[in-house]
C-alpha cells in the first residue's frame, strides 16, 4: 500500500472522528520544496462537507494524525494546506519489501484477467510504412505492454488494408512500367519497390490528365477518363471477380509488402498476435446489419439502401449498407469487431489505434455497437493521435515525398553516431560496440520523443533534438541508467545485505518517494491509454536520482551500511527505469 492510500483511510477516519461526517475522497499532492513536508493534504473540497475555517479543519486533522498514526511525525498548515512529514521508517520498510521484486510495479495476469484487444499499425500495402506509422505503432504497442503490466491480458494485432483501387494502382504501374522487378533483382525491399510504382502511377495518371486538358477536356473530366485510371478500376473489377491472373499478382505485391513490413517491424521492435486483412472482412457485417434491420437497429430507405438515425446522440444518420447491397467501411468494421471476439472468446474490450481525423468514424462505430447489443461494445476506446509533422513540413505518399520509416531509423543511428563521437564518450569500444550502441540510442530517442507526448496532440518532430544528452530525452535517461550500471561494476563489496535501519539523507528519501509512484503510474497509465504518463514519471525519477548522485557520496560513503544501502537504491532505480522503458519499447544500454 502507498503512502497516499495509507493516508487516505487515516484522513477519513479522523475527519469522521471530529466532525462526524464522511468524506468520499481525499485529495493529495507532493509538498512544494519551500516547505518542510512530504506529501500534502488538500483541504479545501472538504469544505463541501463541513463548514468552517480551511487552516482550523487542518490544524484538527493534522493534531489528529500525528497523535494516532505513527508514520505521520508532525505536519504544519500553509492556508487551505496541511503539509505531513511522514517518519523515514515508512520508506525504508517500503525499500526493504521491493528491493528484491523482480518485477515492481507491475502485475501479474490472473485467470480471471480482462482481455483486452489492441490493433495498431493497419498500413495500406501500396507503399513502405512512414512517419505516421511509426507514432502509431510506437502508441499501440506501449499501450498493449502497459495494460499487460497493468495487469490485463492483451492481444496484439492489425488489419492489413490490401484490397482497393489504391492497390491496384501499384500493380497497374508495375505491369506497365516494371519489366518483371522483383526485390531480389532490383535489392529494394519489397515495400519500398511496390510502393515505387504507386508513384509511377501517379506521375502517368498526372501526365495523362494533362495531356486530356490540352485536348479541350475539363479538369475535373479528364481526372475520371485517364486511360491509366479507367485500367485501373477494370483490374479492381477483375480482382473482386477472381480472375487468376489479376489475384495471382496481388498476391505476389502483397507478399513483396509484408516481407518488406516484417523488417521495418523487427528494427523498430514491435510485434503482433494475429493479423486480420481487409481482403477476408470486407464482406463481414451484412449479415449483421440484417439482424439489426429485424431488430429496428437499422431502416431501410425507398433507393434500398440501409441507414442507422443517431441524431438522438448528437450524431447524424449514417448508411451502413449501400442501394446495390455493397458494404461500406462501417459495416465491414462492425463484422471485424464481432469477428474478433469470435476469434478470442475472453474479450471484453478493444483499443483501436488510429489516427484523430476517424475520431467521428469510431464514435459511429462504437455506437452502433452498443445499440446492437454487445456488452464488450461498452469497454471499446480510440487511442486518437494528432499527426506527426518535421521542421521540412507535411508528408505526400503519391509524390514520393513521405518520411521512410526504414530511413528515419537509420538516420536516428546516424544522428546518434555524429552526437556521440562530437562528445567523444565512447573512447575504446569496438567498432560493433559502437553500431549496436548507436542503434539502441538512436530508436531510444525516437520512442521517447515521440511517446513522452499526449497521444491527441500533433508532434513537430526534430531528429537532433529527440538525441540531445540533456533534458527529457531518451539518451539522459539511457545515460543514467548506463551511469548506474558503473557504479554496480565497481562496487566491489557484498551488496546483497539487508539494511534494517539507516539515517536517510533528504535526497535518499526523495528518492524513494519517487521509487513509490510507478506502480501507481503504470495503473494510471493503462486506465488513460496514455504512454506519457510512464515516459514523463521517468524523467522525473531520473532527475531525483541525479539530484541525489551529485550531492550524496554512493561508493565514498564512510558507513558501511550507508554505503550498501545507496548501492541497493542505485540498483533498484536502474531496475525500475529498465521496467518503465520497457513500457515503452526502448532498450537500455550497460556501458555508454
Amino acid at each position: 500500500m502507498n503512502i497516499q492510500q495509507l493516508l487516505s483511510t487515516k484522513v477519513k477516519e479522523a475527519f469522521s472522528t471530529l466532525f462526524n461526517a464522511e468524506l468520499e475522497t481525499v485529495e493529495f499532492q507532493p509538498t512544494r520544496k519551500d516547505f518542510e513536508g512530504d506529501i500534502t493534504l488538500v483541504v479545501f473540497p472538504m469544505l463541501r462537507v463541513v463548514k468552517g475555517n480551511p487552516q482550523e479543519i487542518a490544524q484538527k486533522i493534522g493534531e489528529q494524525l500525528v497523535e494516532n498514526v505513527d508514520i505521520v511525525t508532525r505536519f504544519n498548515v500553509v492556508k487551505g494546506f496541511l503539509n505531513l512529514v511522514i517518519d523515514n521508517n515508512f520508506y525504508l520498510n517500503f525499500f526493504r519489501e521491493i528491493r528484491n521484486e523482480k518485477n515492481y510495479g507491475y502485475v501479474e495476469a490472473n485467470a480471471d484477467a480482462q482481455a483486452f484487444l489492441v490493433e495498431y499499425s493497419s498500413p495500406n500495402t501500396n507503399k513502405p510504412l512512414h512517419l505516421g506509422h511509426i507514432r502509431n505503432n510506437l502508441l499501440g504497442y506501449s499501450v498493449a505492454e502497459i495494460l499487460k503490466a497493468s495487469g490485463k491480458k492483451v492481444y496484439k494485432t492489425q488489419i492489413i488494408n490490401d484490397r482497393g483501387i489504391h492497390i491496384c494502382k501499384s500493380m497497374l504501374a508495375w505491369k506497365k512500367f516494371g519489366n518483371e522487378e522483383t526485390p531480389e533483382s532490383s535489392g529494394l525491399k519489397g515495400d519500398h519497390l511496390v510502393g515505387k510504382y504507386y508513384v509511377a502511377f501517379d506521375k502517368a495518371y498526372k501526365e495523362e490528365i494533362a495531356t486530356l486538358v490540352e485536348k479541350g477536356l475539363e479538369k475535373k473530366q479528364a481526372e475520371k477518363e485517364a486511360p491509366v485510371l479507367l485500367e485501373a478500376q477494370e483490374m479492381l473489377r477483375k480482382w473482386e471477380a477472381g480472375d487468376e491472373e489479376v489475384v495471382g499478382l496481388w498476391k505476389k505485391m502483397n507478399q513483396w509488402v509484408y516481407d518488406g513490413f516484417d523488417i521495418t517491424y523487427k528494427n523498430l521492435g514491435v510485434d503482433f498476435d494475429s493479423y486480420y486483412y481487409e481482403s477476408d472482412t470486407y464482406l463481414l457485417g451484412k449479415d449483421v446489419v440484417a439482424d439489426g434491420l429485424k431488430k429496428g437497429v437499422f431502416y431501410r430507405k425507398e433507393d434500398n439502401s440501409v441507414w442507422i438515425d443517431l441524431t438522438d446522440e448528437g450524431l447524424d444518420e449514417k448508411i451502413v449498407l449501400r442501394s446495390d447491397g455493397t458494404a461500406v467501411y462501417m459495416t465491414q468494421d462492425i463484422g471485424t469487431a464481432i469477428q474478433r471476439v469470435k476469434d478470442h472468446s475472453d474479450i471484453n474490450g478493444m483499443v483501436y489505434t488510429v489516427g484523430n481525423e476517424q475520431d467521428y468514424h469510431f464514435k459511429v462505430l462504437f455506437l452502433i455497437l452498443k445499440k446492437l447489443g454487445f456488452q464488450w461494445a461498452e469497454n471499446l476506446h480510440h487511442l486518437s493521435y494528432g499527426m506527426v509533422d518535421l521542421p521540412s513540413g507535411k508528408m505526400k505518399s503519391r509524390e514520393g515525398t513521405v518520411v521512410d520509416a526504414d530511413d528515419l531509423i537509420v538516420n536516428m543511428a546516424d544522428t546518434a553516431r555524429s552526437i556521440s563521437e562530437e562528445l567523444g564518450k565512447l573512447d575504446g569500444y569496438s567498432e560493433e560496440d559502437k553500431e549496436a550502441l548507436y542503434k539502441t540510442i538512436g530508436l531510444g530517442a525516437l520512442k521517447y520523443y515521440i511517446l513522452k507526448v499526449d497521444p491527441k496532440k500533433r508532434i513537430l518532430f526534430n531528429p537532433e533534438e529527440s538525441v540531445d544528452f540533456q533534458g527529457n530525452t531518451g539518451p539522459f535517461i539511457q545515460y543514467t541508467y548506463a551511469r548506474i550500471q558503473s557504479i554496480l561494476r565497481k562496487a566491489d563489496f557484498d551488496v546483497s545485505v539487508d539494511i534494517s535501519s539507516v539515517a536517510l539523507h533528504p535526497k535518499e528519501k526523495e528518492l524513494l518517494k519517487e521509487l513509490q509512484l510507478f506502480p501507481e503510474i503504470v495503473q494510471q497509465a493503462a486506465a488513460n491509454y496514455s504512454p506519457a504518463l510512464v515516459a514523463n514519471y521517468l524523467y522525473d525519477l531520473v532527475k531525483e536520482f541525479n539530484s541525489f548522485y551529485q550531492n550524496v557520496s554512493i561508493l565514498g560513503a564512510e558507513d558501511d551500511k550507508e554505503k550498501i544501502f545507496r548501492v541497493q537504491l542505485a540498483k533498484k532505480v536502474g531496475e525500475v527505469i529498465q521496467s518503465a522503458f520497457k513500457l515503452l519499447g526502448v532498450e537500455v544500454p550497460e556501458r555508454m
